[in-house]
């Protein structure tokens, strides 16, 4: 069951994969059933931390936030500000090129800061911390190739 905001306003609550049909044209490109409407979305941004994604439909820019089951039962059991809290390491969550590394070794980060980009499959992925922290070491540089789950930030 999944719970779906679109720009702050709840649209879809414990919606099944049934309720919205998502077809993948290409790369960013997606043509959207939802009800008896039809729409034809281009994906701008992604924010995998934060299962965010910032669509352009019909020439409108959308935010659509995405939580999951789980996501539902932390926020029910009110957990939500220690999710934050610590984290040791930063990884690829899927496979790219480092365009950007926007982070140092001993920086001290917060939740929301952009920690670097990574292409993946044509399109810029801002990967910003899942919490408070120190950039421990810096394992990836500009122009690196990278695995899924590879590590790219060790902090502490």
């Amino acid at each position: 069951m999944y719970n779906v905001s679109v720009n702050g306003q709840k649209v879809l609550e414990n919606a099944t994969q049934t309720d919205l049909d998502f077809i993948r044209l290409d790369d960013n490109n997606y043509h959207i059933l939802y009800g008896e409407r039809s729409f034809m979305a281009t994906l701008e941004k992604v924010d995998y931390f934060q299962k965010s994604f910032v669509f352009n439909i019909n020439g409108g820019i959308y935010e659509v936030k995405v939580a999951d089951r789980f996501d539902q039962t932390v926020n029910r059991l009110g957990l939500t500000a220690h999710a934050s809290a610590k984290f040791k390491d930063v990884k690829a969550p899927m496979p790219g090129l480092v365009l950007e590394v926007m982070v140092e070794a001993g920086q001290k980060v917060q939740k929301g800061d952009t920690l670097l980009i990574l292409e993946a499959m044509k399109m810029e992925n801002v990967l910003k911390s899942p919490g408070d922290g120190v950039v421990k070491k810096v394992k990836v540089e500009k122009g690196a190739a990278v695995n899924k789950n590879q590590i790219l930030l060790e902090m502490e």
